[in-house]
This record gives structure tokens, C-alpha cells and sequence, in this order.
């Protein structure tokens, strides 16, 4: 039940029996559990340092267990600041990503110079992904944002990525949660990982992004102007920024075979909480469509299931209490 929290069954066991009473001695404790002393050490440690156990303020020693009330809001407490902090990281990497690529965007087309390769136009950015795809030996990395990808862009990976798996690559993918609503996507996700690949998907995604053997990758140059072209690259601080940022995405994205709106341990799932986080930051309905790959029609629909969770009369209300809530 307290998996979520990260404590293993061992350490809710021997927590649930100190809620019960404290009495007695590591000994004691083992015997009641049915498990080996040095199990029971190992759980009152963890616990511990989870501040789910305190000294005892009445023998003056022992421990005893912190209210869950208290203790488990500690540890979503310490899960939030977790999550900001590696938030605060991706935004780092961004940055560092961005003003690389930017860089970089003063090279001639289709010509290579110090470790990178501007390619402009479809054709150019399809052979470099055919020849990369072809050398591959061991991993490749993709992050694909805006949900439904093109049936030409799935069609011309279909054969790349078939010959890879089969190869024995690994392929790990990030979608965006909204390629979930669109068939073409959805099963070439599913046909990936019926192959041995894994993917996964997350609300809100950097840009596209595709990673070669850990050594070269392959980036827009503006992901807003895709006119602009695509940088292939094998420069290793642009490379590891990129597999930093990758590995950080993929962290927090959900499993393509897990429910994505699943509400988490406050009641809201994460696309929602993505959704009121960016109307908050002062986007349009318009730019949080575009962030989270979804229509206009679908933010209005989602944003007005909330509003009657939250029994708003107006978004300003109902800012204010899921700001209440602590989804925001």
C-alpha cells in the first residue's frame, strides 16, 4: 500500500507493528513478524531515515512510530521537493541544449564541420536517420513530441526500427501522452514494444530528439521552424546534455501499458495537473494545446472536467483551489 512511498513490504510491516505498540526489542519485533532479526534491523533503519520511526520520549530510549498523519505527509513532502529539484534540472538541460543547438545553427546545409552536420529538408534528415539507424549496435533513444506522429514519418521508421530490434538494440521512446488518442501512433508504439522495445509517455516533452549509441544525435535546430532543418551532431557536451535530458524525461514518463490518467496519491493525474500548471503559468488555451500535443477542444473539455471536480464557477476559482489542494 505504501509502495508509492517507497517502502518495501518489509519496512510497512514493521511499521504497522510499531503503530500497534512499540513494546519489546528488536527480538521481540521478529518474533512477532515472523521475520529474521537482521530484516527488522534493516526496516527500523530505513524507517528511521524516512522519519517514520522517532526516539522514544518516554523510556528515553527505543523508538517509536510517527503518526502517519505526520510522517507520510513528510515523505510526500520530500517527494515534492524531489520532483522540483529534477524539475529545476530539466530546465537546466534545456537551456544548455538550446544554446548549444543555437550554436550551431550558422552552419551551410548538408555540410559537416567540428562534429556537426546541419541537414535541411525531409530527404537530407531521412538519410542521415537510415544511415545512423543502419550502424547502430547497441542503443538508440528517441523523444518524439506534439502526440500524433505523421504515417509518413512511421512508415519510413517502421523498417529502421524493425532491423534494429532484431539486432538485438535497445530502443527506449517517449511519447506525448496524447499519441495515446491517436490509432496510427498507439499501435506503432505497441508493435515497438511487442518487438522488445520500451516506450513510454509524459504530458509535456522537450523537443525531439534522437540518440545514436550514445555517441551522435539528432536535433531541430528550432523546434518551432522545422524549416530550419535538423543538427546532426557527435560533440560530447552536446551529446551527454542530451542523454541527460532524455534520461530525465524518461524518469518521470509513464509506461506505454500503465494508465496515464490514473490520479495520484491527491486525487488529480499528472496530464491534468500539467494542464492547470501551464494555464497558470499564463498560456492560452491555445499554447497549453500545443505543449501537451492536444487540440483547443480537448483543453476546454479537460479544463472544464476540472472545473466541476473542483465545483469552480470560473477558472479563477478554481485556481485558487487546486492551489488549495496542493495540485498546483
Amino acid at each position: 500500500m505504501l509502495e508509492a512511498l517507497g517502502l518495501g513490504i518489509d519496512e510497512e510491516s514493521v511499521y504497522q507493528e510499531m503503530l500497534v505498540t512499540s513494546a519489546g526489542g528488536v527480538e521481540e519485533l521478529a518474533a512477532r513478524l515472523g521475520m529474521t532479526e537482521a530484516r527488522v534491523r534493516d526496516a527500523l533503519d530505513q524507517l528511521v531515515a524516512l522519519d517514520l520511526l522517532a526516539p522514544s520520549q518516554d523510556s528515553g530510549k527505543g523508538l517509536r512510530a510517527v503518526s502517519p498523519d505526520v510522517g507520510l505527509e513528510v515523505m510526500i513532502r520530500r517527494q515534492e521537493e524531489e520532483l522540483a529539484r529534477r524539475q529545476e534540472e530539466l530546465a537546466r538541460s534545456k537551456a544548455a541544449v538550446a544554446r548549444a543547438v543555437a550554436a550551431y545553427a550558422h552552419l551551410r546545409p548538408n555540410t559537416e564541420t567540428e562534429q556537426a552536420e546541419r541537414l535541411v529538408g525531409l530527404d537530407a534528415i531521412q538519410s542521415r536517420l537510415e544511415a545512423l539507424t543502419r550502424d547502430l549496435s547497441d542503443e538508440l533513444m528517441s523523444i518524439m513530441p506534439g502526440g500524433a506522429q505523421s504515417q509518413r514519418s512511421l512508415d519510413a521508421s517502421r523498417p529502421l526500427d524493425e532491423a534494429a530490434l532484431r539486432r538485438g538494440v535497445h530502443i527506449r521512446a517517449v511519447y506525448q501522452d496524447s499519441a495515446r488518442n491517436d490509432g496510427p501512433t498507439l499501435a506503432y508504439a505497441q508493435w515497438t514494444t511487442e518487438l522488445g522495445g520500451l516506450v513510454r509517455t509524459s504530458p509535456v516533452l522537450p523537443p525531439r530528439m534522437v540518440v545514436f549509441d550514445r555517441r551522435t544525435a539528432l536535433v531541430p535546430i528550432d523546434p518551432e521552424n522545422s524549416k530550419l532543418g535538423a543538427l546532426c551532431t557527435s560533440s560530447p557536451g552536446i551529446v551527454a546534455s542530451l542523454l541527460s535530458l532524455f534520461e530525465q524525461t524518461w524518469e518521470t514518463a509513464v509506461p506505454l501499458g500503465a494508465d496515464h490518467r490514473q490520479p495520484s496519491e491527491d486525487g488529480i493525474s499528472s496530464s491534468d495537473r500539467e494542464l492547470l500548471r501551464l494555464l497558470a503559468s499564463g498560456l492560452t488555451d491555445e499554447g497549453a494545446g500545443k505543449r501537451l500535443g492536444i487540440s483547443v477542444r480537448t483543453v476546454r473539455r479537460q479544463m472544464a472536467g476540472l472545473m466541476e471536480r473542483l465545483n469552480a464557477t470560473s477558472r479563477f476559482e478554481a485556481g485558487l483551489k487546486a492551489a488549495r489542494r496542493g495540485w498546483l
